[in-house]
């Protein structure tokens, strides 16, 4: 039995997001760099996680590796699947997987970043498996 296509809510961009969600909306991933410790972190905000210095934006190739994941199936809009991805430049992010099995779906695979509509609001970043 197939379900209702998955909704995804409309984020509510604020004055230390709007700059991720705009680069969203040109298909651009942003993330985090400190000015400090140069450690790059997703999800971008103004002051690093790692040691609370200043932080810039730079864009990421949106390709990594999915660490971890978990495929839901109960419920509207399932399957779907959450998964950790490991991007290519270190940091983790907490996204969602499109995907058209999500039986295929491995540890390790390789992944690229899509830009996926909400509902009214700006398009969110979710990975998809590449394309060999």
């Amino acid at each position: 039995m197939m379900s209702e296509t998955r909704k995804i809510p409309a984020p509510q961009p604020n004055v230390e997001n709007q700059r991720f969600f705009d680069a969203a909306a040109e298909g651009k991933l942003l993330i985090g760099q400190c000015d400090a410790c140069g450690q790059p972190h997703y999800y971008p905000r103004a002051l690093c996680p790692f040691c609370l210095a200043e932080t810039r934006w730079v864009e990421s190739a949106g390709k990594g590796a999915i660490y971890s994941l978990s495929t839901m199936r109960r419920g509207a809009g399932t399957p779907y699947t959450l998964a950790w991805v490991t991007l290519d430049e270190g940091p983790a992010a907490l996204t969602n997987i499109a995907a058209e099995d999500h039986d295929r779906l491995t540890i390790g695979q390789r992944v690229t970043v899509q830009f996926t509509p909400t509902e009214g609001g700006p398009p969110v970043p979710m990975f998809a498996p590449e394309v060999a």
